[in-house]
């Protein structure tokens, strides 16, 4: 055994160090579809103490390091390297402690997200962020790649929710940023560089969290639309009405809608098919206001033409049902050969871009399969192509020429190649298409600084 294993055995314990057949496969890549690397080893260190250890020891060895959370991302971020330690914090998965009064929690780095909501659910509070993977991904990596999901329209994405982190540079250095105050204006915000880094600056190992009033009532509604732009007006529409409180609007083109519910073998919720749905949540205190406000809401955007069927959930159970028609994307893995996309625009743009993407797609490809859905309220679309439904092409061949015909378009539209799910490798030839020279030379000036040996997950957002 070489030096570099035996000091991470010495300084952690080999219960602590897989190497070979015995690194599990999960750990050889993510949920991007990217094919699997072994590592040359895995670590779980189970505290901040043996996280700095061996980021100490890799620093001395000069081996980098590609930190790892749940591994749910889609853009490759968490997939290892041949010559690099894959670094995993699922054993740092407590939930240290959570704060009613200053509505806060401080929790490891591989605690999960579900996790998180139930503890904050626990003390009669909840947390801003949700998304489909809740029950796998970890805060960690939330933090790592500013993951959005379903309730940014109302709090934000991650950034908006980490009061104070605690993160190891590539050294080994603990910086100790967990000060759980909302203001705190002293120079250089250094826990923000960490934020949507994945992992490329150091690894993110404890963070103290914002936390949000729990709804008392929440409602839920599918409302059928004939255009896009009837979905901005109606999303207006419900920001005006209910200030604050919308949160979730959640929208589904027909392609979308239809699979999802086939997937399902369930009948649609609505009487007729129609080109867009949205899932929409509105919160508040008082049930009955609630309910007459919604009401009135839905019955005025049908008369006016803005909406064209609403279906109002009587109970948990019917939200739940309705919900579960937005989480399909929790089985594209499995139906699919999933080309996925994350991609913000100026929130009047979306729909025709949306339009122009499929047109583009079927002009190459008459009979490709796409899927249209987004987080509406943030500019968030996602757009999920299945390579199967290219012929003659290998997944790989069809995921780059499906990048460059969409990637071209979000460029020409101003937008941005990633949403959520960060850069990672998949869109690190595209990042040139969201960000300036200008910018991207300071981002490198800021990767030299904190880890000037290049070992934090090299190779992903930028060579």
């Amino acid at each position: 055994m070489d030096r570099f294993l035996l000091d991470l055995y010495q300084a952690l314990g080999p219960d602590a160090v897989a190497l070979g057949e015995a690194v599990p496969a999960a750990f050889c890549t993510d949920w991007s579809g990217a094919p699997p690397v072994r590592p040359r080893a895995l670590l779980r260190p189970r505290s901040t103490r043996e996280v700095a250890a061996a980021l100490r020891i890799c620093h001395a060895h000069r081996v980098p390091v590609v930190p790892q959370g749940g591994r749910t991302g889609l853009a490759g971020g968490a997939v290892p390297r041949a010559d690099a330690l894959a670094f995993s914090l699922d054993r740092m998965d407590a939930i240290e402690a959570v704060d009613a009064a200053a509505a806060t929690l401080t929790a490891q780095a591989g605690a999960t997200l579900q996790a998180v909501q139930q503890a904050a659910e626990g003390a009669g509070l909840r947390f801003g962020v949700d998304l489909g993977a809740r029950g796998t991904c970890q805060i960690g990596g939330n933090i790592a790649t500013n993951a959005g999901g379903n309730g940014v329209v109302q709090f934000g994405m991650m950034r908006e929710q980490v009061l104070g982190l605690e993160v190891v540079l590539a050294d080994g250095t603990v910086l100790p940023m967990l000060r759980p105050m909302l203001k705190n204006n002293t120079g250089y915000d250094l826990k923000q560089f960490f934020i949507g880094a994945e992992g490329t600056l150091g690894v993110v190992t404890r963070a103290v969290l914002r936390l949000r009033p729990a709804p008392q009532e929440l409602r839920t509604a599918l409302v059928a639309l004939p255009d896009y732009p009837a979905a901005v007006a109606l999303l207006q529409r419900l920001q005006a009405a209910f200030p604050g409180a919308l949160a979730a609007f959640e929208l589904m083109w027909a392609d979308f809608f239809t699979t999802s519910l086939a997937w399902l073998n369930q009948p649609s919720p609505l009487a007729l098919e129609h080109p867009l749905a949205v899932l929409v949540d509105v919160a508040g205190g008082d049930a009955a206001a609630l309910d007459a406000g919604l009401q009135a809401v839905l019955e005025q955007a049908m008369e006016q033409g803005v909406a064209a069927d609403a279906v109002i959930a009587q109970s948990q159970a019917q939200a739940r049902s309705l919900w579960r028609i937005r989480e399909a994307p929790t089985q594209f893995p499995a139906r699919m050969e999933p080309v996925n996309f994350d991609v913000s625009l100026p929130l009047a743009d979306i729909g025709g871009f949306a339009e122009r993407c499929v047109q583009a797609l079927a002009q190459r490809w008459p009979g490709h399969r796409t899927l249209r859905f987004g987080h509406l309220g943030d500019g968030n679309l996602h757009l999920t192509t299945d390579a199967r439904s290219l012929p003659g092409l290998a997944c790989v061949e069809a995921a780059h020429a499906v990048e460059g015909i969409v990637y071209a378009l979000v460029e020409e539209m101003g937008g941005s190649v990633s949403a959520e799910h960060g850069i990672g490798t998949h869109k690190k030839p595209w990042l040139d298409a969201s960000r300036t020279p200008q910018e991207v030379q300071a981002m490198r000036a800021i990767k030299r600084a904190l880890d000037p040996l290049g070992l934090m997950n090299p190779g992903k957002i930028f060579d």
